[in-house]
Parts: structure tokens; sequence; C-alpha cells
């Protein structure tokens, strides 16, 4: 008789703890539904398109030629700038990066609806052959000329060749300093020749070799010339030793030449 009431009241505190744990299960499932109902609800409130709109711009950067509504523009070319959320910041990239002033672009989102764009601009170092530009590292870019502050030197050779017109226009600009002289144009033709144009006016053809040794002896022939300088109208040094100067239709005409030169 003891031992049937010991067992029935076993079975109650068995029944009574199994009923607490799934009361403690029931309520552990319900939480897990509530915040998985909040985070779905949450998600899809932050990605609705109505929601956190990417709607302010703020433009960084020491800038010359790039606008905010440059940047606007560009933008405006995507079918659409989506939220906070659902913007792509590479996309935003590859569309300013288009814009041809453009060098370097970082963007961030910044809560709850601003993009913060920092840009860096290609520095114009010179006109390449007549309607781009080249910036400092010899790279073409398609700038307008016309928004340009400043004079540029014009640059002109073969396709491919903007690298190596730049260095030597780099190169050499510093031997025409002794003069106070500079260079307004440098030619690289088709056949590998050079030529110069002076600020002065006066026209160099340097021929293809022995670059530096022929403007070294264009300085000294021209300190040689005195006031009859400004008379000079070209200076053809494609030759082994001396050149040929030509003078402005105006004055008496004159040529002096000495040895071949190697055209």
């Amino acid at each position: 008789m003891i031992s049937t009431s010991f067992s029935q009241d076993r079975r109650l505190k068995d029944i009574s703890s199994i009923k607490k744990h799934l009361v403690g299960a029931g309520f552990f499932v319900m939480v897990i539904v509530l915040i998985g109902s909040l985070l779905f609800s949450t998600i899809s409130w932050m990605w609705d398109d109505q929601r956190l709109p990417l709607s302010k711009l703020v433009l960084q950067g020491k800038l010359e030629y790039v606008t905010a509504l440059d940047v606007q523009r560009a933008f405006s070319t995507l079918e659409h700038v989506g939220t906070f959320m659902s913007q792509d910041v590479d996309t935003l990239q590859d569309v300013i990066e288009q814009i041809p002033w453009v060098s370097h672009v970082s963007i961030r989102k910044q809560w709850p609806d601003t993009i913060k764009v920092f840009l860096t601009e290609h520095h114009a170092k010179a006109i390449w052959n007549g309607d781009v530009l080249l910036d400092d590292h010899g790279q073409i870019f398609n700038g307008d000329i016309g928004k340009l502050k400043g004079d540029r030197v014009k640059l002109y050779g073969p396709k491919g060749s903007n690298l190596e017109v730049l260095e030597t226009w780099q190169r050499i600009s510093q031997l025409f300093e002794p003069l106070g002289l500079t260079i307004t144009s440098l030619v690289l033709n088709d056949r590998r020749a050079w030529q110069i144009i002076l600020d002065n006016g006066i026209r160099l053809e340097l021929g293809k070799e022995s670059l530096d040794e022929r403007i070294n002896r264009f300085v000294s022939l021209y300190s040689s010339l005195g006031s009859d300088a400004q008379r000079v109208s070209y200076i053809d040094l494609r030759y082994d030793t001396g050149a040929a100067v030509g003078w402005f239709p105006e004055q008496e005409s004159q040529q002096e030449s000495t040895d071949d030169e190697d055209r």
C-alpha cells in the first residue's frame, strides 16, 4: 500500500516537471518567434525603397574643376539610387570615376541618408595632341581644356608616346632656363624627330638624335646672337655641328649652315 502511494506521488511529480519544461520550452519558442518577427520587420523596413533614401551629398577634396553638380549628374545616370542599406558603394564609385577630371574617388555612407564622396582630381600637366590632357603621370584624360586655369605646354606625339614626350619635356625644359626661355610646344613626329617652339616664337628643328647636345648648341648660339635673336624665325640643329638660322621675311634673308644634317 505504501509502495503504490509512493509510485503515484512520483508520477505526479514527473508530470508536473514535464509540464514545467513544456511551458518553459513554449515560452522560449515564443520569444524566438517574436525576435525573428521583429528582425524581419526591421530589415524589411530598412530595405524598403521608401525608407532611409540616400538624399544628401557631402563632397570633399581639394577641387578646382569637379563640382557637386557634376557628381549629381553622374548619379542621375543610374537607373535607381537605393537606400542606406541597399545601395552598393562600388556602383556609386564606378559612375563617379567616369567624370573626366576625377583621378581617384572614395565613398562611404553615413547614417541615415548621406553619401560622403572624397575626390582627387587629375592635375593637368600638359595639353596632348590638341584635344585631351596629360596628368603628372602621363595619363591621358578627357578634361575640358576650356576650363583650364593658366597656360599649359602643348605636347604632340604618335599614339602611345604620351609618357615619353612628357618625360622628355620635363627633362629638357631646364636646359632653357639659363636663357629665360620656356617651351610652349614640343612635337615628336611620326618619323621620331623632335621639334620645339619656344615662348619667344623661335622654332627649333632637332632631328632624331643627340637631343640634349643639340639643345646645348642652341643655347650657345642664342647667347651669341644678342639683339638679333628677336629676328630669328627658326633654327635647324639637325647637323653634326653648327646650325641653320632662318630669319623673319621682313628682314633681309640670311642663313648660316655648316656640315651635313642627319634628316
